[in-house]
């Protein structure tokens, strides 16, 4: 019987049509290293378009930090050489970018996907920042003009800075995700510099009714907002109202006190990927 074709001879087209279901553990410690038309399919920009690093374990002992130190010849594992790895195979390509939520990102690496990712539509910045990195972040904004939604964990310390900045320079921002405590000045800014934002997810945040007010009432493209588990206020007949010309509202679990029956601004922090 005549032998059949091997993967190895397949067109690197196809190859990377194939590669691009993988995730990024395979094609960083396994797909280079099977045979060298795998390898060169590998350095494909379009196989790095979508950059997760939350699908990893980033932990020194995991499998996967092992191989990458084994395979690349490291002393160590850190999480700097890994950024620059990925992007800089990606050579401008990526287009989602999400942190992970570890403090193990430091200034650098913000930057080097400020530098190297200039295409960036989708972008989940890192927990736990040094506060003076927190502080620096809208210094960045300027490298990712194409910007369309921003994922924070919490809300940083510069939020009132960044969102002026994302306004001034990313004309085609629609989408964002924070929790913390929502300020009249948050509200403000969002409305005042955010004139095109559709989805807005404030969960697990502490917001008041006419902080809420100001948002649905001066965020006229709105279309999207997710209010699930706040404290703060309670999703009474006047907020359902006020709410009632946006397509989608979450508000389920928000209420006005704790389970103390206090007011707090410390809400809990929320983790995952801000989706709709």
């Amino acid at each position: 019987m005549e032998e059949g074709r091997r993967w190895e001879e397949m067109p690197t087209d196809c190859l990377v049509t194939i590669f691009l279901r993988l995730g990024l553990d395979d094609l960083t410690i396994s797909v280079p290293f099977v045979c060298k038309s795998w390898a060169q399919a590998s350095l494909d920009p379009g196989c790095c378009r979508v950059v997760d690093f939350r699908t990893l374990d980033l932990m020194p002992w995991s499998r996967f930090c092992k191989g990458f130190v084994s395979r690349y010849s490291l002393r160590s594992f850190s999480f700097s050489p890994l950024m620059e790895f990925v992007v800089g195979r990606a050579r401008g390509s990526v287009t989602e970018l999400v942190f992970p939520s570890s403090s193990s990102v430091s200034w650098r690496d913000l930057v080097c996907a400020s530098v190297k990712c200039p295409g960036l539509k989708r972008l989940a910045l890192p927990d736990h920042l040094m506060l003076e990195d927190e502080l620096r972040i809208p210094e960045l904004v300027g490298g990712w003009r194409n910007l369309e939604e921003l994922e924070l964990e919490s809300k940083p310390s510069s939020f009132l800075a960044l969102v002026t900045r994302i306004g001034h320079d990313c004309r085609r921002f629609t989408r964002l995700r924070v929790s913390g405590l929502i300020t009249p000045e948050d509200a403000s800014v969002m409305v005042s510099c955010l004139p095109e934002l559709k989805c807005l997810d404030l969960s697990k945040s502490y917001l008041t009714k006419e902080e809420l007010r100001v948002i649905v009432n001066g965020c006229k493209s709105l279309e999207r907002l997710a209010v699930k588990d706040c404290l703060g206020f309670e999703a009474d007949e006047d907020v359902v109202s006020m709410a009632s010309n946006l397509e989608v509202f979450e508000h389920q679990g928000s209420k006005l006190l704790d389970d103390y029956g206090y007011e707090t601004d410390e809400p809990e922090q929320q983790s995952g990927i801000f989706c709709w």
